[in-house]
């Protein structure tokens, strides 16, 4: 009985953290893309002024 509990534990501890992985995946995926459009967006500013910098130190 001890046996069917310690896998059923495990199987909902892999299962939940597959589920956060999954998640992290699409969260990752959605600041991506978010960045790139930032780095786009700030490229095409300031042509005529001083140096073009990407990011924002």
């Amino acid at each position: 009985m001890v046996v069917v509990i310690l896998v059923l534990l495990l199987a909902l501890i892999l299962g939940g953290a597959g589920f956060a992985v999954h998640v992290l995946w699409w969260v990752a995926l959605a600041v991506l893309a978010l960045w790139l459009l930032g780095f786009l967006f700030r490229a095409g500013e300031g042509v005529g002024g001083g140096r073009r910098r990407w990011y924002r130190w």
